[in-house]
């Protein structure tokens, strides 16, 4: 089991690697998430060691774009650009397939509106968060408020083991869109495709975590030091 600081440091690996990437002129979409914060860091150091010049930036979050702000960036809305080029983001889970569990820090809307729209998305993780199958991480699905009772027995009886997310005062967690967040709680999740398209078809239901088909290229930390890069 690998400590905080040991964490942090292999995510750190990770998004210097994914920031070696971006060249000038790009337009670019920044992710949301723990990692992420480390990636805003090294393109920073881009801009200011090796002069790159981004078109562009859309973000995922509140979060990163004030954290983007703040180091002296201009963000841009989804709307204000045609097409990203290329989309850095982290998982909270990655199989074999190159799929994910995304969704945890409560962005997975804009997070699966940017990646959509970007040529290419590159995620960053550490290895904790590479498995087989996709497991260890409930799934977080985005319902509307107004029918979130229905949806949360709806999913309990399909044993899928809903729980209603809850922020650090004991209340519902409400996401930038004013929206309720139910973690299913299936583990492992025995056909993604099948539960994905499930839920992109259950009324009420605005957004699921099952990020598939989405990432062409993963950037994975390990323990050991190295960093691997795997391809779609």
């Amino acid at each position: 089991m690998l400590s905080e600081a040991e964490q942090n440091k292999l995510k750190q690996e990770a998004a210097n690697q994914a920031a070696k990437q971006l060249v000038s002129g790009m337009t670019l979409g920044v992710g949301t998430g723990s990692t992420v914060k480390y990636f805003i860091d090294a393109l920073t150091r881009r801009r200011d060691e090796d002069g790159l010049s981004l078109a562009a930036i859309v973000t995922t979050s509140n979060r990163s774009k004030e954290a983007l702000q703040a180091k002296g960036f201009k963000v841009s809305g989804l709307s204000d650009v045609e097409l990203l080029d290329l989309t850095v983001d982290g998982a909270d889970r990655v199989d074999r397939h190159l799929d994910g569990i995304k969704g945890g820090g409560g962005a997975l809307t804009m997070e699966k509106n940017v990646a959509t729209y970007s040529r290419h998305c590159t995620w960053i993780v550490d290895e904790s968060k590479v498995v087989d199958h996709l497991s260890g991480f409930p799934l977080p699905v985005e319902v509307l408020r107004n029918t979130c009772e229905h949806l949360y027995r709806k999913f309990a009886d399909e044993n899928l083991e809903p729980e209603f997310r809850k922020d650090a005062d004991g209340r519902r967690f409400m996401t930038h869109y004013g929206n309720y967040i139910i973690d299913l709680h299936v583990d492992p999740i025995p056909v993604p495709a099948g539960l994905a398209l499930w839920l992109d078809t259950t009324v009420g239901v605005v957004e699921h975590g099952l990020f598939l088909n989405v990432a062409d290229k993963v950037i994975i930390a390990h323990e050991d030091g190295h960093i691997e890069t795997r391809t779609r």
